[in-house]
């Protein structure tokens, strides 16, 4: 064999069966191919196991989906480019022209847009209330054939937390689908309620090291076959190199959820004894409205803090640039502390009305809190503060 052939047909390297890689290596490829034609038909009529083409599915990939469906405790996931890409996946795969979509006000933003925009000119409706309007949930969903009602919990920002088990009956009940993005909370929670279909972005605490992006829907069987055609045709599916990265984040995803969650709620309880601070959004604080339904639903309450500085939006601009170890920047869950004041928290496309019910205000501030020495947080925000009483 001549050298230009055998540079594209390399010898194998096979590794005896009894004899497994302890990391699990990248299959950076975007082709499989069969000893036969016979079993590549067979393998694309899905009548034998195998893998053809990365759009449609890859074994990195694949091992990542399998992982995270058993930790949410579903059958199946499909792993996507990007938490947005998991959203809009989700929402074209499972609504239809004439159809109606009950969302809420305290909606992470994009999510709401792709409802509200992309959905309405497909000629979906939708009907947008408040996360703790439970009366007006089951007014809707009576009044009103739902396909899906789509939330969060703990909501982004303002940590606001739905009664899970009662949307889920209510809407089961009246023949609705119910989504979930579930980001905040993590896998690790939420999973023993009815809810049919969990999303999350992967950029956050699966990955939890801020340098890749991805996306999960995870939900039963037969949701998931019929997402993943569509997810398939968007070419939204996650790349095996990226695929590996949240593999590799996801070995450390407890010890770091369970640090940033035990920091958080020491931070929440220092902010909540500021003089400068008005109110604190943090559901692990008996002050929060709902705190006896977060501690019933969740195992923690997370790692987002977001609190009210007194002195508006010149405190809050004193406050971040005067922060050390918490950099102004998008997203969250990673190892390193993020914040974000209220100019990059507030919806766009929102009534006065509405505005009003999302709980953002001027001084509002978000943190995503790290794995730093809680110590060194908390004496970095006191320092902050005090400049911000001082504008």
């Amino acid at each position: 064999m001549k050298g230009r052939t055998r540079v594209n047909h390399p010898p194998d390297a096979p590794v005896p069966a009894d004899n497994r890689p302890l990391v699990a290596p990248i299959h950076q490829t975007v082709k499989f191919a069969f000893d036969s034609l016979e079993e590549t038909m067979r393998a694309y009529r899905g009548e034998r196991e195998g893998y053809y083409y990365t759009r449609r599915l890859n074994p990195t990939t694949r091992q990542l989906e399998k992982l995270l469906a058993e930790l949410q405790g579903r059958d199946d996931c499909i792993a996507v480019g990007s938490g947005t890409g998991a959203v809009a996946g989700c929402l074209l795969s499972l609504t239809r022209a004439g159809q109606h979509v009950l969302c809420f006000v305290e909606t992470y933003t994009p999510s709401r847009q792709l409802i509200q925009g992309l959905l309405g000119r497909f000629g979906v409706e939708h009907t947008m209330l408040s996360i703790e309007d439970d009366a007006g949930i089951e007014r809707v969903l009576a009044a009103k054939p739902t396909r899906l009602v789509w939330f969060e919990s703990p909501t982004n920002p303002v940590t606001r937390i739905a009664d899970i088990g009662r949307i889920t009956r209510v809407a089961h009940a009246h023949g609705a689908l119910t989504v979930l993005d579930n980001t905040f909370a993590g896998f690790h929670n939420h999973g023993q309620y009815g809810v049919d279909v969990f999303v999350h972005s992967l950029t956050k605490y699966a990955s939890g090291h801020g340098d890749v992006m991805g996306g999960a829907i995870i939900a039963r069987d037969e949701l998931v076959r019929a997402m993943r055609r569509d997810t398939v045709l968007l070419g939204a599916l996650l790349d095996p190199h990226a695929a590996y990265l949240v593999m590799r984040g996801m070995k450390t995803y407890y010890l770091r959820y369970d640090a940033q969650a035990a920091s958080a709620a020491r931070i929440a309880a220092f902010l909540d004894d500021h003089p400068a601070v008005a109110r604190v959004h943090y559901p692990g604080l008996a002050g929060h409205p709902r705190h006896a339904l977060a501690r019933e639903q969740m195992h923690d309450f997370g790692s987002i803090v977001t609190f009210d500085l007194e002195g508006g939006l010149e405190a809050e601009r004193v406050f971040s640039d005067a922060l050390e170890f918490f950099a102004i920047a998008p997203s969250l869950g990673s190892v390193e502390s993020l914040v974000m004041p209220s100019q990059l928290l507030r919806a766009r496309g929102l009534t006065a009305e509405q505005v009003a019910i999302s709980g953002i205000v001027d001084g509002t501030v978000r943190l995503s809190i790290g794995i730093e020495d809680t110590g060194d947080l908390i004496a970095d925000l006191d320092a902050a503060l005090s400049k911000a009483s001082e504008a």
